[in-house]
């Protein structure tokens, strides 16, 4: 059976939800962040090297990467499902969306947390100025710019079909519920973009995608 080394509020819960739309049977295994960090334990590198989330097991298969683990998944359980046929202009758009969220989508809005970071990080006062006006230039002149024109692309590709790679429900659109997620929630994209707002609000309303939530339990993106 899977086993899911589930790590809270982090990309481990999409995994969740595309077992869920597979209907593939699987166990959770929990690890908590640091609360002061937010790492991950030490714990999960008995799992995986890196120590981070999501990994999957699979009776002596490790599989780490969330695009790598939703790609082993299709390929062993999906029979057919969650992929759009080869060869044809959907499975081109599925491969595209399925690498751009963590090549693209993601690195601005985790440049953001990490401004923000910067900004409230406990210094001597005589340091605070230096370091909110570092966090101010970085946001101002690369990462808010950046999240407008990847944003504003992703409220244009969603205009194109109901979801990411065509009428249908993929692997890519699971692999994107996460960027847009933070998005929505933690970098205000949302607003002025009926498109992102209205994906979210779909997969939200998933009955797979509840239970995930049930088995994952508290979920707080980029928290």
């Amino acid at each position: 059976m899977i086993t899911v080394h589930h790590l809270n509020n982090s990309r481990s819960q999409r995994v969740l939800w595309m077992l869920e739309e597979l209907g593939v049977p699987y166990e959770v295994k929990r690890y908590e962040r640091d609360a002061k960090t937010m790492l991950a334990p030490p714990e999960l590198r008995a799992v995986h090297a890196l120590g981070k989330s999501p990994v999957v097991t699979d009776g002596a298969r490790t599989v780490a990467e969330s695009g790598a683990i939703l790609e082993y998944l299709v390929d062993t359980y999906g029979e057919g499902r969650l992929r759009p046929a080869a060869g044809t202009d959907e499975r081109l758009r599925y491969t595209y969306f399925l690498h751009y969220a963590e090549g693209s989508a993601m690195p601005p809005l985790l440049l953001k947390l990490v401004a923000s970071r910067i900004a409230s990080a406990p210094v001597p006062f005589f340091l605070k100025p230096v370091t909110k006006g570092i966090a101010a230039q970085l946001e101002k002149g690369f990462v808010g710019p950046q999240i407008k024109t990847h944003f504003d692309f992703i409220e244009g590709e969603l205009g194109k079909s109901t979801w990411f790679a065509g009428e249908e429900l993929t692997a890519a659109d699971v692999q994107m519920s996460f960027p847009l997620e933070a998005a929505v929630g933690r970098a205000g994209a949302g607003e002025g973009r009926p498109k992102i707002r209205a994906f979210v609000e779909r997969i939200h309303a998933r009955d797979a995608y509840k239970r995930a939530l049930e088995r994952g339990g508290p979920y707080e993106i980029m928290g």
